[in-house]
């Protein structure tokens, strides 16, 4: 998975961004802090990083420089000031973007996706029985033509592509998308969800290819080698 760095001192906005990029199938470390933000780049690497200006202890700029000299990372600014100046300063410091608060969250992952092809991060497209999927850009099309999922139905998807070789359990299908689009989800609504899924990107619903159900256990990704 996408590996994001999330310094955002604001406990809402945070959440709500962790949830988001949650349900686009990236994994995110949050930092609340310059010093929490600096401690999780000796630990992890990062594919992203997505910063706020204002922090309770220092500023975004010094974070972006932390993080240009030890990873090299694609970097975006978030920001409540529109101000030219501080747009300016965040390019200058090596930013490869901004976006001002508040922001549509469509347009956050759009940006995000341009920033990782450019960086050569997005990750690879997948391809199975005429479905592909690409993660950077939230694509999804069914031989040839995009199939439209909803917020769960995505993340639900992106959790088979991660683990193309692992048998999926229902249990963890459960931890995995909680919360993912602000809906309950319990052991009877996955059901639900594994059927609208395979009816929006199977040929077959009724006789799936590529979410197979292991019967007692969960389901894996066809074509994989998991063992049933």
């Amino acid at each position: 998975m996408t590996q994001i760095l999330l310094v955002e001192d604001d406990p809402a906005i945070a959440r709500n961004l962790v949830l988001l990029l949650h349900s686009e199938g990236f994994t995110v470390t949050h930092a609340p802090t310059r010093k929490e933000a600096t401690a999780a780049l000796d630990g992890y690497m990062f594919d992203l990083a997505l910063i706020d200006i204002s922090l309770p202890d220092g500023n975004g700029f010094t974070v972006c420089t932390e993080i240009k000299e030890e990873q090299d990372i694609p970097v975006i600014f978030l920001t409540a000031s529109g101000d030219e100046a501080s747009v300016v300063t965040g390019l200058n410091m090596g930013a490869d973007d901004y976006i001002t608060k508040p922001f549509r969250p469509r347009e956050l992952i759009a940006r995000m996706g341009t920033a990782l092809r450019k960086s050569g991060r997005s990750g690879s497209t997948f391809d199975l029985g005429g479905l592909h999927v690409d993660p950077a850009s939230g694509v999804v099309k069914k031989n040839g033509r995009e199939v439209f999922l909803s917020a769960l139905e995505y993340r639900l998807l992106l959790v088979f592509v991660n683990n193309p070789r692992t048998i999926i359990t229902r249990g963890r299908l459960l931890d995995e998308l909680w919360d993912a689009a602000g809906e309950f989800v319990n052991d009877n609504t996955l059901t639900v969800y594994i059927k609208r899924l395979r009816e929006k990107i199977e040929c077959d619903p009724a006789s799936p290819k590529i979410i197979l159900t292991v019967r007692g256990t969960g389901y894996r990704l066809g074509g994989s080698d998991a063992a049933q």
